[in-house]
């Protein structure tokens, strides 16, 4: 048998803490093998799981085995075993002696306890549902009826009680008050206080009694919704084996009946994903039949839509047939009637600086993600100190700028004239900037405080871009865009992030700012969530959920945009993103949909109705619309991408050397150009000697604010060098903004007021 399983014994002999607190170590002999018997193991417990090592050394970098108390079940053999399994894992532990193996026993327990509590904590259920089985619900009531009838009696006899203890004590002061002996007064006086002791302890129990109904009916909800859960899981994946077995059996008769079929049958008209039957290449576009569904949103307005002949609303010309590709769209307002966005956007005719198509190559480094991860359960993932085998060759600000990938569709949405169609723009802009997360699942490296980095884009898409480390913790970046096309892009982002054991989600604060010069249209909204799964065990992979509402606050219009959870029981494309945009009193006019890593699309709606209702008694909306248009479409990755960290064609040169920058830019970050060309080993030590640097320029200034503050003077924290602190008079947050100065301070080349963080 292997060391992770089948039949361990332990013994313990250490110093270790008491149970009671949160970590617990010590010697146990673990079951191996029959060859090797019972072996002497070094056992930690810490945040509700058990790791074991061979010596206490291995604790820095090699895990043998982890096992969740979560889920485990414990048993004691005799009086010195212990019996832990979860799932297919079983370890068999033996304590020296008895006294040893209960210590054990007890910080298990506790720690398990915890752990179930502190996952019940993190559900994302309200426990406020109520049993969905009749005869749960029933069988739920009654018990807590009884316990209220108990209750009832407990409360009765506390009065009785109370009643009985006071007139006792009453009868025992008129006693006192007798002349008696010395002997019995004595006697009295003590049966007083005794009588006073037993109602307070009557009074204990009842509250004891009272909190005891209050943990069972909030138990009660809790164990159903798991038993609930677990019977639609089952439901779930019953449904899925019946369809694949259809599916088996449909494709064998499909294989049995090919030569026959591609013999005697035409091609039929091919079926697009959502559902529409699309016709045959050389057929007329514009047929009745064309029609698409969208299933109804959760937690918003739900609805369908049903794309109509274009057709029968009014003419167009042959020349707006054209779709667009490349993240390029054509001008797809056209079909409606208004000339307002033509894409005139003189990229192709100004000359461009030649820029870098390829970085190193990753090394094929291997490393245990486990043994560095397991102690970080819960914690902030800019608080954990990670090696550079986790990161890839660009800083968070770096990673921010990237949102500009595809700003063209904002110099694009600059020269719309009907403020909706600009909202169709804005929304494929702010889904656009989840495009490359797809495959990048490194993380970033934190900038330091003071950090900075800029983009001079002004040649070749018209804008400069500015981003700086404003706060360290919580870790906090400012950036800054202005083009010269038409509109201006700012915003403060704080990263808050948790690392859960199987996932890591990294939840964006902070709101983003678009202002389009001609019109005055002020846009803003918000990120949603990015989770990071399989951290343990399988490939990692990113998912992006929640909701994103984009305002004009000039018009009130607004943009739902929905990003859709993947799961597995789920018919819908992954990754899938759908929207209404509304004008200010709330009537949908356009319907977007597509993928956040492919492509968005805009429908213009021409008809609503009030249809049935849904599979969860929710009254759907049918939208009837014209063909979808293509706003916006990912550009394909370069070639190679997948040894170049997944970059993008932007991406590549986002760290390339440039002259004249600030000596307080990312590209300037010697331990992150390390790792970039390959040299890992020196790119982990500068980074330790970077982030030493910062702690020491943190103590400093916190000694001397101390002082400061000990001679009675006022002194002013930290500052960020180009941009400061105000109050946004739109939603009224006050936020950092970019306060100037930092071109013009490049043209002279004058850094001298930076910082020599680096």
């Amino acid at each position: 048998m292997s060391e992770q399983g089948g039949k361990g014994s332990a013994s313990t002999s250490s110093a270790a803490p008491a149970p009671g607190s949160d970590t617990y170590k010590g010697w146990l002999f673990k079951w191996t093998n029959y060859l090797k018997g019972y072996q002497r193991r070094w056992f930690v417990l810490s945040n509700g799981l058990l790791s074991y090592y061979r010596t206490q050394a291995e604790m820095a970098h090699t895990c043998r085995g982890t096992i969740n108390l979560a889920t485990a079940h414990i048993d004691t053999e005799d009086a010195c075993n212990i019996v832990l399994s979860s799932g297919g894992r079983t370890y068999h532990l033996k304590a020296s002696t008895e006294v040893e193996r209960q210590r054990w026993v007890t910080a298990l327990e506790l720690a398990k306890a915890k752990a179930i509590l502190m996952m019940n904590d993190q559900s994302d259920d309200s426990g406020d549902e109520e049993p969905s089985s009749q005869s749960d619900r029933s069988e739920i009531q009654g018990t807590l009826k009884t316990l209220v009838s108990k209750l009832d009696d407990l409360s009765t006899c506390n009065d009785l009680i109370a009643k009985h203890g006071a007139a006792l004590q009453r009868s025992l002061s008129e006693l006192e008050g007798l002349r008696v002996p010395v002997e019995g007064g004595e006697k009295i006086k003590a049966v007083n206080e005794r009588a006073t002791l037993f109602r307070i302890t009557s009074n204990a129990m009842i509250n004891a009694c009272r909190d005891f109904l209050d943990l069972a009916e909030t138990h009660s909800r809790r164990w159903q919704r798991a038993l609930q859960y677990e019977r639609e899981q089952r439901a779930h994946l019953e449904e899925t084996i019946e369809q694949l077995a259809k599916q088996h059996n449909s494709l064998e008769r499909a294989w049995r009946e090919a030569p026959t079929l591609s013999a005697n049958t035409p091609s039929a008209p091919t079926t697009d994903k959502g559902g529409s039957e699309r016709p045959q290449k050389g057929e007329a576009s514009d047929e009745d039949e064309d029609t698409e569904y969208f299933d109804a949103m959760e937690d918003s307005p739900a609805f369908i839509t049903v794309t109509t002949s274009e057709n029968t609303q009014h003419r167009r010309s042959q020349s707006n047939l054209s779709g667009a590709s490349g993240g390029q769209a054509n001008d797809w307002n056209q079909d409606h009637g208004s000339p307002s966005c033509n894409d005139l956007s003189g990229k192709e005719l100004q000359p461009r600086r030649r820029r870098r198509s390829h970085i190193p190559e990753k090394p094929n480094y291997s490393l245990n993600l486990w043994s560095i991860m397991k102690n970080c359960i819960g914690k902030e993932l800019s608080k954990i100190p990670m090696p550079v085998n986790f990161n890839e060759p660009l800083s968070m600000l770096q990673r921010l700028t990237e949102d500009l990938e595809y700003s063209e569709l904002l110099d694009r949405a600059a020269r719309c004239d009907s403020s909706l169609e600009q909202m169709c723009l804005v929304a494929a802009f702010s889904v656009s900037s989840y495009s490359t997360t797809v495959h990048r699942t490194a993380k970033p490296f934190n900038p330091l405080l003071g950090e900075t980095y800029e983009l001079d884009r002004l040649e070749d898409f018209g804008y400069r871009s500015l981003c700086e480390q404003v706060s360290h913790h919580p870790p906090a970046a400012a950036h800054h865009v202005i083009s010269q096309r038409g509109w201006t892009l700012w915003q403060e982002i704080t990263i808050a992030s948790k690392f859960r054991g199987k996932y890591l989600s990294i939840m964006p604060l902070g709101a983003i700012h678009l202002q389009f010069h001609s019109s005055g249209h002020h846009y803003v909204w918000r990120k949603v969530t990015s989770t990071v799964h399989n951290i343990i065990v399988g490939k990692l992979w990113i998912d992006q959920s929640g909701d994103i509402e984009i305002a004009n606050h000039r018009t009130k219009e607004t943009c739902q945009l929905k990003f859709s959870p993947y799961s597995y029981f789920s018919r819908d494309v992954p990754r899938k993103v759908t929207g209404v945009v509304s004008d200010s009193g709330g009537q949908a006019h356009y319907i977007l949909s597509g993928t956040w890593d492919d492509k968005i699309e805009s429908a213009k709606i021409v008809q609503s109705s009030r249809g049935g209702s849904g599979s969860e008694g929710k009254q759907k909306t049918v939208y009837q619309t014209l063909s979808p248009k293509l706003l916006w479409k990912k550009y394909p990755l370069p070639e190679n991408a997948e040894n170049m960290y997944f970059f993008s064609a932007l991406a590549l040169t986002l760290n390339e050397p440039e002259e004249g920058v600030s000596r307080t830019d990312s590209r300037l970050r010697t331990d992150q150009r390390l790792m970039e060309a390959g040299r890992w080993d020196e790119a982990n030590s500068e980074k330790q000697r970077l982030e030493e640097k910062q702690r020491a320029v943190r103590r400093r200034r916190e000694a001397e604010a101390s002082d400061a503050l000990d001679d009675g003077r006022e002194m002013e924290g930290y500052q960020p060098l180009w941009f400061h602190q105000r109050r946004n008079s739109v939603t009224g947050e006050t936020n950092y903004v970019y306060r100037g100065g930092y071109w013009e301070t490049k043209d002279r080349q004058d850094w001298s007021m930076c910082s020599e963080i680096f």
